[in-house]
């Protein structure tokens, strides 16, 4: 199994990725979340200027946010930088579309938008409908240098429904999860999925990606850890959440454990302004930090709810997801305690 790190983008992560390039990571991954962070690729032609052997990839790139000439551009000229080291991860949308109100973009859309990539990226004359007009469009002077068709940029693909792991499979990418909760069953599924397809079991590139902490047996520092660099995860819950049971879904609470708490939540939702825009305030600090006024947030829910525990602990959880068929995972470092990267490392590096 493969060790990456994750960034909520900055213009110094390549800092942290050159960090985790000397202690033997395998790739660091970029958030494309435009209203959050510093743009992605601006952030990984840094990364990639500064490294020499890490891959970097989007984790993910949302297809609305750029048209496609712009996005393949974008990812030649990465490859130019970084020659055989990026990686093109992409979904439907989730951060970086609910911080404009938006909802997810259909499949059969983000399915197009990949193939046109891929395409322009590889050297071919694509059609293009764009501003209600069908063009074709290719790269026109790639014999040049100045960008890199040659080397290849694999693609992944974030899936978390049936249908979208379908996809994953027919377009034969790797496939990227995130968070803890319910990982071996998803596992599962896109292992099936994978095999519907016609495709070889060990062939399957699945990385989950996750929040958490390495704890120490200290219970003031380990609640300050929790809360600090796995909280953020546990608080895009509830950001979720209200979105399809609040403001999106008509407030139908769901049953179970956390259904007290959302409620609880709700009742601060319900302050946010302005008005038609709670979702401007719903995921300020989305995976980054946890907001004063979600003090539903505990140390206890987010050990529950992320990676979190000892050494020992979290190497029996991490040899659990290699056994279970997991060829990569990936830890996002939090804005201010990306030191935690040496923490990490050495967990990593005792997993069999």
């Amino acid at each position: 199994m493969k060790y990456s790190v994750a960034f909520a983008s900055e213009v110094d992560s390549w800092k942290w990725a050159k960090r985790a390039e000397a202690l033997g990571f395998h790739a660091a991954w970029f958030y494309d979340t435009q209203l959050l962070n510093p743009d992605v690729f601006i952030c990984m032609a840094l990364a990639a200027h500064e490294t020499t052997t890490i891959r970097l990839g989007t984790g993910v790139l949302v297809p609305s946010n750029r048209i496609e000439p712009v996005t393949a551009n974008a990812f030649a000229s990465l490859n130019r930088l970084a020659p055989g080291r990026i990686d093109f991860g992409v979904g439907t949308g989730f951060t970086a579309r609910r911080t404009m109100g938006l909802s997810a973009i259909p499949l059969a859309r983000t399915k197009v938008y990949i193939e046109r990539v891929q395409q322009l990226l590889a050297g071919e004359t694509v059609e293009w409908d764009f501003e209600s007009q069908r063009r074709k469009i290719k790269f026109l002077n790639p014999d040049l240098g100045l960008i890199n068709l040659e080397d290849e940029i694999p693609l992944w693909v974030s899936a978390f429904g049936p249908k979208a792991m379908k996809l994953a499979a027919e377009l034969d990418a790797g496939w990227l999860n995130f968070g803890i909760s319910g990982a071996d069953k998803a596992l599962e599924s896109m292992q099936q999925a994978w095999l519907d397809a016609g495709r070889a079991p060990n062939e399957l590139k699945s990385n989950l990606f996750f929040l958490g902490a390495v704890l120490t047996g200290d219970e003031a520092e380990d609640d300050a850890k929790l809360m600090a660099q796995g909280g953020p995860l546990t608080a895009v819950m509830f950001h979720n959440l209200a979105d399809e049971v609040g403001a999106m879904g008509g407030r139908n609470l769901p049953t179970g454990p956390l259904s007290n708490l959302l409620g609880d939540y709700l009742s601060a939702h319900d302050e946010y302004a302005p008005e038609d825009a709670k979702y401007l305030t719903n995921h300020r600090g989305h995976l980054m930090f946890v907001r004063p006024e979600e003090t539903h947030i505990s140390p206890e829910l987010v050990r529950s709810t992320t990676l979190s525990g000892t050494e020992s602990e979290l190497i029996t959880s991490l040899s659990a997801l290699k056994a279970a068929g997991y060829t990569e995972v990936t830890i996002q470092l939090v804005h201010d305690h990306e030191a935690a990267l040496e923490d990490w490392a050495k967990v990593f590096a005792q997993v069999a």
